[in-house]
């Protein structure tokens, strides 16, 4: 896939603390798209995320109630409370980045919306996302789709299945030409893991995240 220098409008599925690359798209289209009309995919980041843990690459998951069907809307998946993920998680990302230089400047915000407990994971991913882009500093307009169409409109550019943690291919972030490395405060023990949860990002540039996320 190449990449347009100027991208007019993007389409992304949702995500569960997204990876860098998904902000990079955000922070270089003048609209994003998000799918709110596909059926519910496993083993995406619609439900996990990848931060850096002291032990190197670190995968959180999301639970959600099963649907018998395998064919609910993205919008009526519900999350499942039955065991404490939320205290799980907090806690990974506590050991993970609570020496970062930013990590406490975003810790109560990110920890409100994980214990909100919002019964949809469509509904908690757009918080989400929408919290990670103002911390970031970007700007742009979020929009839905109406139905699902395998191909969108000409002039949008479709990264649905593009930005997965499935997807083989090229960097999104290389043909951006911004793939490089940051500060990672475990960087000494595994080296530099790129396009990890914008979480990671933030955490250890903090206000300078949108100069690295621009083209």
């Amino acid at each position: 896939m190449s990449l347009p220098t100027k991208i007019k409008t993007v389409l992304l599925s949702t995500a569960y603390f997204p990876p860098v690359e998904y902000f990079a798209a955000m922070a270089n289209a003048q609209q994003v798209l998000l799918e709110r009309c596909e059926t519910f995919r496993k083993q995406s980041y619609r439900t996990r995320c990848c931060i850096y843990g002291a032990n190197g690459l670190l995968s959180l998951i999301l639970p959600v109630k099963r649907d018998p069907t395998h064919n609910l809307p993205i919008t009526e998946i519900e999350i499942d409370y039955r065991t404490n993920w939320v205290l799980q998680h907090e806690r990974a990302m506590e050991a993970a980045y609570m020496t970062t230089p930013f990590f406490e400047y975003y810790r109560d915000d990110i920890y409100s919306l994980l214990e909100s407990r919002q019964s949809s994971l469509f509904a908690l991913n757009l918080s989400i996302i929408r919290l990670l882009a103002e911390m970031a500093g970007i700007s742009c307009e979020i929009s839905f789709t109406e139905e699902f169409r395998r191909e969108p409109d000409c002039g949008t550019l479709d990264l649905r299945e593009r930005i997965s943690p499935k997807y083989k291919g090229g960097s999104l972030l290389s043909e951006l030409e911004i793939e490089k490395p940051y500060y990672q405060v475990f960087s000494h023990k595994q080296g530099f893991l790129p396009n990890l949860s914008m979480l990671d990002l933030l955490c250890n540039e903090g206000p300078n995240a949108i100069s690295y996320l621009k083209a």
